[in-house]
Parts: C-alpha cells; structure tokens; sequence
C-alpha cells in the first residue's frame, strides 16, 4: 500500500512555488518548468534523467534545473524518497540577484543537476519550510535573497555545452516556433516537417538534440504550462481542458499528474496571498 502525500504552495502575485512529497511508486514523465527549480532529497534516493546522462540524489543533495530543463524522475529506493522542491521564476531570479549586485546581472546556469552542498541544502530547506509554513513576507524575502545568491555563488556555471551545429539548431527552431504559434493546433509530424525545411527524420532527431524533448512532448508541455496559467486564475477544471487541447478533465488530470506530482485542483486551490 502506497502512502504517497504531496503539500503544495503557490504566491498569488509573483512566479514563486514549492512543492514538499513523498514518493514511493510515481514516476515522472518527462517535462520541463519556465523556472529555475531548486529541490533538497530529505530522505531516500531518487533517480532522474537530465541533459543526456542519468543521476541519482541521495538525503541531503540539492537539485538545480535550469527553465526549460527537460527531465524526469522515479525513485531509486524501495521505501521512496521525500523531497522538497521549489520553482523561482526566471525574472524572479534575475531580480534578487540585481538587488545583489545593485546592477543587472546576467541569468544564471547551473551545469551539474546534482550538487552535494550542506549549506545549500539547509539554505533551500529554510525557504521552501517558510513559503509552505506560512511566514511573514518580510522573513520569505530574506530567505529567497540568501537561497539564490547561495545557489549562484556555489554551484552556478557557465555555459551548458557547445552550440548544436547552426543547421540542427535552425531546423529545431523553426520548428519550435511553428508550435508555440499554434500549440492547440494538431500538427502532423509531416507538416512540421514542412515548417521546418526538412524530412521527419531530421526534424524528429534535431528537435530532441536542441531541446532534449520529442516535439510530441514539447507541445503537451506547452498546453499543461497554458493550463496552469489558468488554473492559477481559479477558473474550473473541465474548462480548461477544453480551453488547452485535452480530450476531457481525466486526460488533463492525467498528464497534469505525471509531469508535476499534482493534481489541477490541489494545484489551483494552492494559491496563497503575498
């Protein structure tokens, strides 16, 4: 018998989330966040494959995915893993790390997804306990300038890996664009193919080298991001499944689940006031 829980939290006026479970059965499918998303193993070990290579974190490592890190996840220990998460907005990010500086500072890259760090742990696990544990705005603020600029000035990097050659990355782009355009839109393989001035074969293997997801993938992606965002404004369930291009409320619940640990609901009832 699985006892799984998951405690969700979500400000209701900037992009700041977290996120604290207990994973014994559920595997993550494949996806990605717009955030920077920051996560502490408390207990147990999970196993996760990102940029190409597999990882595993143990009780006490830190996680460090970059927005648009595609990545998945399962535990790698038959009693599950517990872990905190929490997922910081790009401009969010940029703009503790001004406040830093006191000038504007470039985004940040973390290479390595696994970082053994105690202080960057106990920096995470002091924020992300008092976004869920309801502390005064003024102490939230305090941490989340202590966890990032302790996150940059310890495990940040520069550059991820080389450029893809500029034909595969011209190929993927085109691509992409023509599904952020239209994400609702059902596009055969071969139609994308078309946008992008290639065979299926070349789109499907440059689409995977540049962006590390099938396009199949990236579009789900991007439905489930729109039907956050709406979520986020309360507005029913079953509407925004219809609004985002699933089949019905189970479908999205479904994926919802597998790519975020997360119900919609539990998801649009987290909101809580800044």
């Amino acid at each position: 018998m699985t006892r799984e829980w998951t405690r969700y939290w979500r400000s209701g006026d900037r992009p700041l989330e977290a996120m604290h479970a207990h994973i014994e059965r559920h595997a993550y499918h494949r996806h990605s966040h717009e955030t920077y998303s920051f996560g502490v193993t408390e207990d147990g070990r999970q196993a996760f494959r990102c940029r190409g290579a597999a990882h595993t974190s143990t009780a006490g490592m830190v996680m460090a995915f970059n927005p648009d890190d595609p990545h998945d996840g399962h535990p790698a220990d038959p009693l599950g893993f517990t872990y905190r998460i929490v997922h910081i907005g790009p401009e969010v990010v940029s703009g503790v790390l001004a406040d830093i500086a006191g000038r504007p500072a470039a985004a940040p890259l973390f290479a390595a997804p696994v970082v053994a760090d105690a202080l960057l742990a106990n920096g995470l696990s002091a924020l992300h306990g008092a976004l869920l544990n309801g502390a005064p705005a003024l102490r939230r603020d305090e941490l989340l300038t202590a966890a990032v600029g302790a996150m940059v000035n310890r495990a940040a990097t520069g550059p991820l890996r080389a450029a893809p050659p500029p034909g595969v990355a011209r190929i993927a782009e085109r691509a992409r664009l023509r599904l952020d355009e239209a994400p609702l839109q059902d596009v055969s393989g071969g139609a994308l193919a078309e946008a992008a001035g290639c065979s299926r074969f070349a789109l499907y293997r440059a689409f995977r080298q540049v962006h590390g997801m099938a396009p199949s993938d990236y579009q789900r992606q991007l439905r489930l991001r729109a039907a956050q965002r709406l979520l986020a404004r309360g507005e029913p369930i079953g509407a925004v499944a219809a609004r985002t291009g699933f089949a019905d409320q189970s479908h999205l619940t479904r994926w919802f689940v597998r790519c975020f640990g997360i119900t919609p609901g539990a998801y649009r009832r987290a909101t809580a006031p800044d």
